[in-house]
């Protein structure tokens, strides 16, 4: 007998998850989503003014050091080499990221080498600090307070709405600095940009008879699911329970449109790093397509601020009173029959595409062993919090 299951979100966990099982089950698929588009924040679609490819909900470059991912999604549409560069703006200066050899030299106006900049570093490395106890204290510790205050603390101010020295030193795992004149912003081997946008990606997944996409559909934990066989959902844990444990922390991202003849910054993303300028970043959308030539351009500015009722949720903040709440949400979903959690939402972990999808890849495996055995589906995506 034909099963029946309700995946609530369409975007890359939704879609993937879809179509692994429709085209490895004997299904029908239904999607659910209250926006009025699939792709969720990766969604990506013509500007009508300029014709240029947007990434409505901000800068998306798929990178990935897993073949099997790559070879995954270029089943689908095409993929073009693209090598994101970013540039930072400080004090009316422009530099280079991430932190490498050259902008080493352009802040100490110096000409280090790769060995003598190293000393440097460590000369300036705030040596007392033995154990970091939050984000401030780890990059003192590791690249000190010249380069800390000139790339770090104002835009990490900006971006998560608090001093860094209140957030975990876990949020700046890796000090991200090079010794050499790399400015490759990603370091994995496969790297690209889908010329039809990521929109397209998810419409060639979700193109099959037995899946059906119902936009601007609202889901809460009242919604009708009877008939499902399963429900797989999406979205943030916290609503699903209709927030009884308390809202999870999110930072949440508004743009700022504007056009412009010819070419307003000459690359796809410049960070502002000074605490003086109100938004974290300008993004010039046509610098994501250097095969297709455009006469004008358009570029959002964005600003971070905290999420709101009505607000889109994208950071998750995860301080340790968030932490508390979601093991709360964890426990009262292990509790429940027939629902499985994944996604950066369901989980309430920073994911990047490669990892959303790779893990519904690896769920929808799971799902079907535990389905073809009789056993009970996994309810999350991820083992621990």
């Amino acid at each position: 007998m034909q099963k029946k299951y309700l995946i609530i979100g369409a975007g890359f966990s939704g879609s993937v998850l879809a179509h692994q099982l429709a085209t490895q089950l004997d299904c029908q698929v239904d999607i659910w989503d209250e926006r009025d588009h699939i792709g969720g924040n990766c969604h990506t679609s013509r500007d009508e003014k300029t014709g240029i490819m947007v990434h409505r909900y901000g800068p998306h470059i798929f990178n990935t050091d897993k073949k099997e991912i790559w070879d995954f999604v270029n089943r689908f549409v095409e993929f073009r080499p693209y090598v994101h560069r970013v540039k930072a703006m400080h004090k009316g200066n422009v530099y280079s990221l991430p932190v490498n050899l050259h902008t080493i030299n352009q802040l100490f106006g110096k000409t280090y080498t790769p060995e003598t900049a190293k000393a440097l570093l460590d000369s300036l490395a705030d040596k007392t600090i033995a154990e970091p106890q939050n984000f401030e204290e780890q990059a003192l510790r590791f690249i000190g307070k010249e380069l800390y205050e000139a790339f770090f603390y104002g835009y990490t101010k900006k971006q998560w709405g608090c001093e860094p020295s209140e957030l975990p030193a876990s949020i700046l795992k890796r000090i991200p600095v090079r010794f050499n004149y790399d400015d490759n912003y990603h370091n994995n081997l496969y790297t690209g940009i889908p010329v039809e946008g990521y929109t397209a990606l998810m419409e060639k997944l979700l193109q099959h008879p037995h899946i059906s996409v119902s936009l601007q559909t609202k889901f809460d934990s009242s919604s009708n699911m009877a008939g499902y066989d399963h429900v797989f959902y999406t979205g943030p844990i916290d609503a699903y329970f209709n927030y009884q444990h308390g809202r999870l922390g999110y930072r949440t991202v508004q743009f700022e449109t504007h056009y412009a003849e010819g070419d307003y910054q000459g690359l796809t993303q410049m960070n502002f790093c000074d605490e003086d300028i109100p938004y974290t970043r300008i993004t010039e959308h046509k610098h994501f397509a250097n095969w297709e030539e455009h006469k004008d351009t358009i570029y959002f500015k964005e600003f971070s601020k905290e999420t709101g009722e009505h607000d889109i949720p994208y950071y998750p903040k995860r301080l340790e009173a968030d932490k508390q709440i979601l093991l709360k949400y964890r426990d009262e979903a292990h509790l429940k029959e027939g629902i499985s959690f994944l996604g950066r939402l369901a989980t309430y972990r920073y994911m990047d595409m490669h990892h959303v999808i790779g893990e519904a890849l690896d769920f929808a495996q799971k799902f079907i062993i535990s389905t073809a055995s009789g056993q009970k589906p996994p309810v999350f995506a991820n083992q621990e919090a």
